[in-house]
């Protein structure tokens, strides 16, 4: 894959069948993101603290 680090994420929690909704934490920075899809449509977006900055998983 052209040094593409393919396990830097890793899936923390993960609900639904045909409409999905997963929580998705970046191993490097542990930035926290939420995954959402439903049909054909998706999205990704980091999760936000109180301060709208971007949730850190403080566990490691």
């Amino acid at each position: 894959m052209g040094g593409i680090k393919m396990d830097r994420f890793e899936k923390i929690s993960s609900q639904g069948k045909l409409t999905v909704t997963e929580i998705w934490k970046d191993k490097e920075t542990g930035v926290l993101y939420l995954f959402h899809k439903d049909g054909y449509a998706g999205g990704l977006t980091p999760l936000l603290d109180k301060d709208g900055k971007p949730a850190v998983d403080q566990q490691g």
